[in-house]
């Protein structure tokens, strides 16, 4: 049989350019919710991934001989990957990939069984036409043109697809403007430019971030102290110190949404104790208390939560900016006589906790090494369960000195939210989305959990004495999941619904306090100034962006990283505003103000990036702060806290 001839290497080449651009094309279709809009975005999203196939598969053109077949071939699956990574990533945070979440590879051996649950069986289809590709490039039949690309004929495709490419910026910027300088929402720059250009947008801003700390100085404070002191919440008088003295507990509730509160599956309560706590005479419980993480989830709650500064865009501080000076909690309460610790049943390195702790100045880190007697059958996807890891944390709580500021992460309800069915003590959810429905079995076993450590703490004799704070991390189930929820909650999830649906549980219990139901709106940002005036201990003369949520100065407005902001008078979602109470547009007269908002908004985001980009606090050290030296911790061993 006579070999075909290929007398050119551009059909082959022509192929790729086709194949490539028409399955970016779908995935982003289908795959990404990226809420196009009218003929102009359809148009964007139809043409953008053109001009980066064509640019970068033409890349293969300076290849010589049986190279360039193999350069394209590289390019082409690497591309791939790159998407189908992406893909995978969104299917759950609903969210794209960024360079700094790649450096985060402490984690990833702790991230198996959860990838695995988001591929699919037809998931193979995405890599049809890689090997397709391939057999093509590998194939004897098929006789190789092994002559250079003329640069009369490859430097004209480049210009094509940099006039391409340009031509869609073009129209991106008229659609809508200042794209890349207002960069907070990556569903945009993916929507306008592509996922290609996305990569390289980013790897742009995340280069320029990491070079912010080597241009800061001294100066570059004083736009933000001005700005923090001039938003400061002097502390209601009614609850300042109304806890001090005493020990601090934060229940790091992981994955928990305030709709689970008071919600009945099947007639049941699917979280009996903690429906106990909203009526409880010493807690007060917040219903519009809102997570504002981004890609760092867990470690963005405690970010804002220790520091009240916003986790970053992209990536997770904890991982990239672990060696900056903070003014955390544990650190201000050290000069009032406290000892901190951190309790997790997982190893220290998840999210670079054994290192940034020290930095945050916590004396001890109880990770999984502290818990010897721990069985296989006490072990989740992430870490030790949390009835036992409540029960064997108790001695080590125990042995603290008090006053004590601590932390205890919990890890059983944790996405894909899969138990033992032995220890389930309520049925699945029957909606046939297995997240949502796992979600309430994790939840109700958690739920069990807390109640096993408030009893714990009686026994111990503890529980008069000290503050317990709980509260939600993240999201459980990403709007990815929103036709389950929807028959979950009996109500369409409109953009309003979505927004309300990112509130999570908010406990503050401090024995002696008034509680109640507190309607206030407030973030994880809020967090530190609260229990700090609570503590009775003046936050004045730090930067804090987030205000006492018990303050009569507090102002009512949440900033999610994206841009978007959730207030009692407007909800900021996308390029729409729209009334909390009916779910409709605002009226003309009221965007005025509510434009306002988002813009001062975004610059209190841009600000805080300052700062921990900038690392801006080495600068700063407020009058009476005894600044962290992290080479003073060290937690490689279990430690005996008894002295």
């Amino acid at each position: 049989m006579k070999k075909m001839k290929m007398t050119n290497y551009m059909p082959i080449f022509v192929l790729a350019v086709v194949m490539l651009w028409a399955k970016t094309y779908i995935s982003q279709k289908t795959q990404f919710t990226l809420e196009v809009e009218g003929g102009l975005q359809e148009f964007l999203v139809l043409i953008n991934p053109l001009g980066s196939a064509l640019l970068l598969l033409s890349l293969s053109l300076f290849f010589k001989g049986m190279r360039k077949y193999w350069a394209l071939l590289s390019i082409y699956l690497g591309m791939s990957i790159l998407l189908y990574a992406n893909i995978v990533y969104y299917r759950f945070f609903s969210d794209f990939i960024t360079l700094p979440t790649l450096f985060q590879t402490q984690n990833f051996g702790d991230l198996g069984g959860s990838v695995l649950t988001l591929i699919q069986p037809l998931d193979i289809l995405f890599f049809a036409d890689v090997l397709l590709l391939g057999a093509l490039v590998l194939s004897k039949r098929m006789e190789k043109d092994m002559r250079a690309i003329k640069k009369r004929m490859a430097l004209p495709l480049i210009a094509a697809a940099l006039l391409i490419s340009l031509f869609n910026l073009s129209l991106a910027e008229s659609d809508r403007p200042d794209l890349l300088t207002r960069g907070f929402d990556r569903t945009y720059i993916v929507k306008y430019l592509g996922m290609y250009n996305y990569a390289l947008y980013d790897t742009v801003e995340s280069v320029k971030a990491s070079s912010q700390r080597v241009m800061a100085d001294s100066d570059d404070n004083t736009e933000v102290l001005n700005y923090t002191k001039s938003n400061y919440a002097s502390p209601n008088e009614a609850y300042f110190g109304a806890a001090e003295g005493m020990n601090v507990i934060y229940l790091h509730l992981e994955s928990f949404q305030t709709f689970l509160i008071d919600y009945e599956l099947d007639g049941e309560e699917v979280t009996p104790f903690l429906n106990s706590m909203v009526e409880d005479p010493n807690t007060m419980y917040f219903d519009n208390f809102f997570h504002q993480t981004a890609q760092g989830k867990t470690s963005d709650a405690e970010f804002m939560l220790e520091n009240s500064l916003f986790g970053l865009p992209k990536g997770s501080a904890f991982i990239t900016k672990g060696q900056n000076t903070y003014q955390s909690a544990p650190a201000i309460l050290k000069d009032k006589g406290y000892t901190s610790a951190v309790f997790h049943g997982n190893n220290g390195t998840f999210w670079n906790r054994s290192e940034i702790y020290k930095s945050f100045g916590y004396d001890h880190f109880f990770d999984i090494e502290s818990y010897p007697n721990t069985t296989e059958a006490d072990m989740a996807e992430y870490g030790l369960m949390d009835k036992p890891f409540f029960e064997q944390s108790a001695p080590l709580l125990e042995s603290l000195p008090e006053p004590f500021y601590t932390k205890f992460i919990t890890v059983a309800h944790h996405f894909p939210y899969k138990m033992d069915q032995q220890l389930a003590t309520i049925e699945k959810g029957t909606t046939g989305d297995a997240s949502v429905d796992n979600y309430f079995q994790t939840a109700r076993y958690a739920d069990e959990a807390i109640k096993q450590f408030f009893e714990q703490l009686e026994a111990s004799g503890l529980a008069d004495n000290t503050m317990i704070v709980m509260y939600g991390d993240h999201y459980g189930i990403s709007d990815n999941h929103n036709e389950a929820m929807a028959e979950v909650l009996s109500e369409d999830i409109t953009p309003v619904e979505n927004a309300k649906l990112q509130r999570v549980p908010l406990f503050i219990h401090v024995p002696g306090m008034d509680g109640g139901v507190n309607d206030t709106y407030g973030g994880q940002i809020d967090l530190l100034p609260t229990v700090l005036h609570l503590l009775g201990v003046e936050t004045q003369k730090y930067v804090h962006f987030g205000t006492d949520l018990l303050s009569e100065e507090h102002e009512e407005l949440v900033m999610f990283r994206n841009g978007d902001y959730v207030s009692p008078e407007a909800y900021s979602i996308g390029e729409a505003f729209y009334d909390p109470d009916t779910g409709l547009p605002l009226e003309e007269g009221q965007l005025e103000e509510a434009e306002m908002l988002k813009q001062r908004g975004r610059y209190e985001l841009q600000l805080s990036d300052g700062v921990v980009n900038g690392d801006l606090l080495r600068f700063y050290t407020p009058v009476g702060f005894t600044p962290v030296n992290p080479s003073d911790y060290y937690y490689q061993e279990p430690r005996n806290t008894e002295n």
